[in-house]
């Protein structure tokens, strides 16, 4: 039940963060943060399974019942639906996601769009399921957007990124596919209620990313918020990238759908601006991000009327932060432009304790058969492993709630 009062989520309350465990599920996650806690075991493991697996070893029911289960929601549509029904008990919200990696052929793309298809349909048929995210480099060629992003960069500017002249006409026509492919997914999104959350990639393929999705907001997001780009704020150009976002989206007339993370990819953009020689595109340290990140969750919900934000954080500070900014102008919890998302698995003492306020909360919830979603897991556990405190923070609120029940 949703509290509605002006009272600050306590991330602490275990009762309520794990309400939706078992005690059986309890333990799993309890022995799987353990496993994660250990860089060795982490990297032995991170190796090992995609190899494995391309080996046919049968390790599959070993994975479903460990990692798998923990941050997917499962290998079908149907079985994450019941995942979504499940969270739903519990005020929380679904941002579904197909976990399959990109391939790079044209034959690979359509068929990525008609899955996407068919997930905007399935959720448009559950109304716990408000959103789902796809990436881009699942309809398009990374090299294509690479040459387009590289040659504006030089030439054009931001508004001659999709300018086809630097392209040979094979390019044209394929980028012809990629505008199209996209619009079908937007349009049927926009027809069936459902947002599309676009995600941010690689620094050298975003620029005409980013001009493609302002493309479809400025055609669908007129009356309603149905496609958002995705800001990563570790990168230190994109607070101004946000604002430079809203005001377009304000002279053109549309609401500006924003996700904002901290982001993905840090290392391999370290890597090639120093490989190639050019400033890196990160910020210079983690408070630098913070400070970045928090001034973005400051602006959109001060601009919460032509802005839909989406904040996207696994950070204690930065999701009160949101609260109480939100409590201080006297918006209301639910107010349909401002949510708030964590990955499933993970967070949950941030999730639920948000929900239970009544603010809108989604779990990012992929799915997709075991195989195809291992890049994912591997990203996961290594992402627990590597990232300063996250599974130590997990492991203590899974034992706080462990003791309380007296499993412990």
């Amino acid at each position: 039940m949703a509290e509605t009062v002006n009272q600050r989520p306590d991330f602490e309350d275990t009762s309520i963060a794990f309400a939706y465990k078992s005690d059986k599920d309890l333990k799993k996650a309890h022995f799987l943060f353990k496993l994660m806690n250990s860089s060795f075991l982490v990297n032995i493991g991170t190796s090992l399974t995609p190899m494995v697996m391309r080996w046919g070893v049968p390790v599959n029911g070993l994975i479903r019942n460990t990692i798998f289960r923990q941050f997917v929601g499962g290998e079908s549509m149907e079985e994450t639906g019941a995942v979504a029904e499940l969270l739903a008990k519990y005020g929380v919200n679904v941002i579904l996601d197909y976990g399959v990696e990109g391939k790079s052929d044209e034959e690979s793309f359509d068929k990525a769009t008609e899955v996407f298809l068919k997930v905007i349909k399935y959720a448009s048929s559950n109304e716990h399921i408000p959103f789902m995210s796809i990436k881009l480099t699942g309809i398009a060629r990374f090299g294509l957007l690479e040459k387009l992003d590289a040659a504006a960069k030089e030439k054009l500017g931001y508004t001659g990124l999709l300018h086809t002249g630097i392209l040979t006409e094979q390019e044209r026509e394929e980028l012809k596919r990629v505008k199209y492919r996209l619009d079908r997914i937007v349009q049927f999104a926009a027809e069936s209620g459902v947002g599309v959350l676009v995600d941010a990639e690689e620094s050298w393929i975003q620029d005409p990313m980013d001009a493609l999705v302002a493309e479809m907001m400025e055609k669908y997001n007129k009356a309603k918020a149905i496609v958002y780009n995705t800001f990563q704020l570790y990168r230190s150009d994109r607070l101004e990238f946000l604002k430079a976002s809203h005001k377009e989206a304000r002279e053109k007339g549309y609401i500006l759908g924003a996700k904002i993370v901290r982001g993905a990819y840090m290392e391999k953009e370290r890597e090639r601006a120093l490989e190639k020689g050019y400033p890196s595109p990160i910020q210079p340290d983690k408070p630098a991000c913070d400070k970045d990140y928090n001034e973005a969750v400051d602006y959109c919900i001060r601009n919460h009327k032509d802005i839909s934000v989406i904040i996207a954080s696994h950070n204690q500070d930065s999701n009160l932060l949101g609260t109480e900014i939100i409590d201080s102008l006297g918006i209301p919890h639910n107010h349909p432009h401002i949510n708030f998302s964590q990955l499933y698995g993970m967070s949950d003492h941030i999730t639920f304790n948000l929900a239970r306020k009544g603010y809108n909360v989604s779990k990012y919830l992929p799915f997709g058969p075991i195989k195809d979603v291992i890049p994912y897991l591997m990203r996961r556990a290594e992402e627990n492993s590597s990232v300063s405190g996250q599974t130590g923070r997990e492991l203590s609120l899974i034992r706080k709630e462990m003791q309380r029940r007296g499993l412990l």
